[in-house]
């Protein structure tokens, strides 16, 4: 996982030490030898949606970094007190000012070296006006032919657009698990 080690306990500041911990787990973990409170590092969950009208797909250019000016789906970190579904929703207004009805999960994709789950959601757009905040350059409509395969910024987006033409052009859509 590329996220820093927790470093001090959240509880009472001391400096923890990573070993498994006495009550039975089979992991190493951070402990406080001082309260003896045993912090979990668990994956972040990233979702996001495939906005699409007709035949085409909506893209984002990022305006922020990770991989700065190139195209991904909208998406982000979802955030406490919110549904998987709520997060997706959010992040297509937040980066793409879009006008949709959320539909069902499309991908869930393990991202396991990073320590992320990323969920996308299929998005019907209502509306072919877009309006996007700060963090995107460009929110663009896309053909399967017109989509700038190079200059994806994610394997993620990548692999979800490739099921989701793949499901178009069977008629079915499902729900697909993929380990990258």
């Amino acid at each position: 996982m590329h996220r820093p080690p927790i470093k001090n306990c959240r509880e009472c500041g001391t400096a923890v030490v990573y070993r498994i911990p006495d009550d039975g787990d089979t992991k190493p973990r951070a402990v406080c030898p001082a309260c003896h409170t045993i912090h979990y590092e668990n994956p972040l969950n990233v979702v996001g949606t495939v906005p699409y009208l007709g035949d085409r797909v909506l893209l984002c250019k990022r305006n922020i970094e990770p991989r700065w000016g190139l195209w991904t789906l909208p998406a982000g970190f979802m955030e406490l007190n919110e549904t998987t579904s709520e997060g997706a929703a959010r992040e297509t207004v937040e980066e793409a000012g879009a006008q949709f009805e959320l539909q069902g999960l499309f991908t869930l994709v393990n991202v396991s070296r990073v320590g992320q789950v990323h969920l996308f959601y299929r998005a019907q757009l209502t509306s072919d006006q877009f309006d996007p905040g700060h963090e995107t350059l460009e929110a663009r409509m896309f053909l399967e032919s017109e989509i700038p395969w190079e200059d994806i910024a994610f394997r993620t987006t990548k692999v979800t657009l490739e099921r989701y033409f793949a499901d178009r052009r069977s008629g079915a859509y499902g729900i697909h698990q993929i380990d990258i």
